[in-house]
């Protein structure tokens, strides 16, 4: 199934499965069974006919919703080795951690509420009748150190548009991990049918500011005293690019 596909299903047993497990994430077979009223013959017709239809997939008697958007990619700069992918559930901690040690450096206001998303919802992926949420990570030896993230709402009047965030740990930056995510993010977006991104940061964050500049970025709107902190308030400015 693909992030920008809207899940449909034929009976509500398969809709009330498949909601179950895009909701945590990940669920062990026999507990799914366990919380949904249907005879075990029921169970298993429903699930295979979800994971036939390419809705869950299954490994070791886990079960996860079956998303494809990206293969693995590796890459080289300065000596340094990192691979690209699409994030998974394994990533949550890695991605928290990463996040707010992004987020620890510089005011991220919108990447610090997608981290509160993820520690709330328990859960990497999203994909829903309401809204589709992607990562892919970078990682290092197995380690992630940056990620990028879209958010799809599946609203039809705001389909043509998404937003994404990006982020490196400090430790990795100058080595492009954070220019490539930022690019795998872009690509994915246009190949998908998006017309344009956007990216929001306060005005002190300079440095993201800039980053997103020298990438093609423009400002397409500033909101006046939009952000708190430190006691002050700050002007959010909102970055597009146009695919």
């Amino acid at each position: 199934m693909g992030a920008t596909e809207r899940p449909t299903f034929t009976s509500d047993a398969k809709r009330r499965l498949y909601e179950y497990v895009e909701r945590n994430g990940t669920v062990k077979r026999h507990k799914l069974l366990d919380v949904v009223s249907l005879s075990s013959d029921e169970f298993q017709a429903h699930l295979e006919g979800l994971k036939a239809d390419g809705y869950l997939q299954e490994e070791g008697g886990t079960l996860q919703i079956a998303l494809e958007f990206g293969a693995v990619t590796k890459h080289e700069r300065d000596g340094v080795e990192f691979v690209i992918r699409p994030g998974r559930q394994s990533d949550f901690d890695g991605l928290i951690e990463t996040i707010r040690d992004v987020t620890s450096e510089e005011t991220y206001v919108v990447a610090e509420t997608i981290a509160e998303e993820l520690l709330y919802e328990d859960t990497v992926t999203r994909h829903n009748t309401v809204k589709s949420r992607v990562f892919f990570v970078a990682t290092i030896d197995g380690e992630v150190v940056g990620w990028t993230h879209l958010d799809l709402p599946q609203i039809e009047q705001m389909h043509g548009t998404a937003q994404q965030t990006v982020g490196v740990r400090e430790a990795h930056r100058g080595h492009g991990i954070g220019s490539k995510l930022l690019s795998r993010g872009l690509e994915w977006a246009e190949a998908n049918g998006y017309r344009k991104l956007y990216n929001s940061v306060p005005i002190t964050n300079d440095r993201a500011l800039e980053f997103l500049t020298h990438h093609g970025w423009d400002t397409e709107a500033i909101r006046r005293d939009h952000y708190a902190i430190d006691g002050e308030l700050v002007d959010e400015v909102m970055m597009a690019r146009e695919l």
